[in-house]
């Protein structure tokens, strides 16, 4: 591991708005109460990066708070050092893997959930691994609140493809689609918020595709 990343790695540890691993155990089911220290509804940021989504919904919905998710810690960084530079307080950052969010989320606990350009994991021996895998939708099931939104953004087609088709089979409730959002009427503040990688993506021209939807409990 290279000079910068162990120097972040020790530098997160020091940060009072990030949780690392067995640490997010006593958090479970008061995240608001116990971690943000009032009773605002929680909106996550899985495979969060650098956490742009995190910082930039925080900034723009007060009202709420917003933890991002990811395991690299040299990642989460960024978007924890910002969030403290800037004295933003409805932001915090958990370094675990995803696999294991329902050891740090209770039922219900959660009012809606980002999957932000993740790893395809586009072998078929790694399809368990994909965020949008019928076992992951089940956790964020179990987590979020009635009536609960999902957004997926990607610039991975195959992913997308993958995740409608999970959808479907599942009979959820889309309410939103594109494959090609900036070239379409669903973009706003929201959704033009742009993460590092959607920013290289865009040079090169891709596509970004968006879906929205809910589970049915």
């Amino acid at each position: 591991m290279g000079k910068d990343k162990l120097r972040k790695f020790a530098e997160v540890a020091t940060f009072q708005n990030v949780v690392q691993l067995d640490a997010g155990f006593e958090y479970k089911g008061k995240w608001a109460s116990k971690f943000f220290d009032n009773d605002k509804p929680i909106i996550l940021e899985l495979a969060c990066g650098k956490g742009e989504y995190t910082v930039n919904l925080a900034k723009m919905f007060p009202e709420y708070n917003f933890i991002g998710v990811d395991y690299k810690g040299n990642r989460i960084w960024r978007g924890a050092k910002t969030a403290l530079e800037e004295g933003i307080k409805n932001v915090g950052f958990l370094r675990i893997q995803i696999e294991t969010i329902l050891e740090h989320f209770d039922e219900n606990e959660v009012t809606e959930i980002w999957i932000t350009f993740p790893d395809p994991q586009p072998q078929d021996s790694r399809e368990k691994k994909r965020l949008t895998n019928p076992n992951f939708l089940e956790r964020y099931k179990f987590i979020l609140k009635d009536n609960g939104i999902m957004h997926l953004k990607t610039d991975n087609d195959g992913f997308y493809a993958y995740t409608l088709e999970q959808i479907e089979a599942m009979d959820l409730t889309k309410f939103k689609e594109t494959t090609d959002l900036y070239k379409s009427d669903l973009v706003d503040n929201v959704l033009s918020i742009k993460t590092y990688y959607e920013r290289k993506y865009l040079a090169v021209d891709k596509n970004i595709n968006y879906v929205q939807w809910t589970f049915k409990k």
